[in-house]
Parts: structure tokens; C-alpha cells; sequence
């Protein structure tokens, strides 16, 4: 596995944003996190980019543990995060519209 999440948790004082997420990506595999407004998708992906310390799991990337490690290190390992684009392109079909 590419990307292997074990048991992430993440709490902010009397918030358990994530509980126990847990996932696997393969190289070339698509993934996508859906869940309502809340559902601590965005916290779950700042764990994943190292801009949050996970109270609890593990982030591997090929194998390596990269939890903890600096945004800018775990970039530099291959690991970047986009943000929500409200647009789509008109020109792109809708597989290009998600990649972008």
C-alpha cells in the first residue's frame, strides 16, 4: 500500500472530531472521504499533511511513518493537499473536473 491510516483520532476539548479512521490507499487507486459538514473530514486530511498531531494512530507512507512529521516534509514526500474549488470546468469531463 501507498498510504496505509490506522485508528486516527483527533480531539479538540470536549470534541472527538475523528475516531478511529482508518483507510489504505494503493498506488493509482482514487479515494474519496464524503460526510456531511462536521464529520471531521478536513481534520482527518490535515492529520494526513501533518498540519494536525493525531491523538491517537498512525499515517505510513510506503511503508514509513510520517505522523508528526513537518507539513513540509511529508510535502516533499509526495503528500500534498488542495483545497475546495466551487467552480467546475465546462470543458473538462466530470473525471477531470474531480481530479482537478
Amino acid at each position: 500500500m501507498t498510504l496505509e491510516v490506522s485508528d486516527l483520532h483527533k480531539s479538540f476539548g470536549g470534541v472527538q472530531a475523528v475516531s478511529g479512521v482508518s483507510l489504505s490507499v494503493a498506488a493509482g487507486e482514487l479515494l474519496a472521504l464524503i460526510g456531511p459538514n462536521g464529520a471531521g473530514k478536513s481534520t482527518c486530511f490535515n492529520m494526513l499533511n501533518g498540519q494536525l498531531r493525531p491523538d491517537r494512530g498512525s499515517v505510513k507512507l510506503k511503508g514509513q511513518e510520517i505522523t508528526g512529521l513537518a507539513p513540509r516534509r511529508i510535502w516533499r514526500m509526495g503528500v500534498g493537499r488542495t483545497f475546495q474549488i466551487t467552480a467546475t470546468f465546462a470543458s473538462m469531463s466530470v473525471l477531470e473536473n474531480v481530479q482537478m
